[in-house]
């Protein structure tokens, strides 16, 4: 049986532009369905904002999101970048998003849309392990890492 996992993103109001942005990064189909649609009225805070939202591609790029209703509690981690002595970055985010493509070419494209008003933390290139490697925090707060698959011996 096989499985599928897929990130689901959490928003403040701002779901469906972080999804439109992805999309236009990884292209695919975009699927959007607000409170009001789940029979909230509209006039309400937070009818026009996303109970459901995801992006599907035929790469296999996949990923979901929805705002969190506003009335709950924010999350109290803010987010922290620190660089060691040897110059790697890290950060405190509890996950990060995993894109790996197959070509340096593949993922360079990818990264440079995804880096657009990103805070990079490692910039993309060559690494030990992978000839193309980078690390960012996009303009809607996730980290995302991209890489270039390599065959692993074993």
């Amino acid at each position: 049986m096989p499985i599928t996992t897929t990130t689901h993103l959490n928003f403040r109001g701002t779901a469906r532009t972080a999804l439109e942005f992805y999309q236009s990064v990884f292209g695919g189909h975009l699927t959007t369905i607000t409170y009001s649609d789940f029979g909230l009225p509209k006039h309400l805070p937070d009818a026009d904002n996303l109970v459901f939202g995801q992006v599907t591609a035929d790469n296999g790029f996949s990923i979901m999101a929805y705002d969190v209703p506003s009335h709950a509690p924010a999350a109290t981690t803010p987010t922290t970048t620190t660089t060691r002595d040897n110059g790697t970055t890290l950060t405190n985010q509890e996950c990060f998003v995993s894109v790996r493509g197959d070509t340096t070419e593949e993922v360079s494209a990818l990264w440079t849309k995804l880096a657009d008003g990103a805070d990079l933390i490692e910039q993309y290139g060559p690494s030990p392990w992978t000839p193309g490697f980078g690390m960012l925090t996009d303009r809607f707060g996730v980290t995302w890492i991209l890489d270039v698959a390599v065959p692993h011996a074993g």
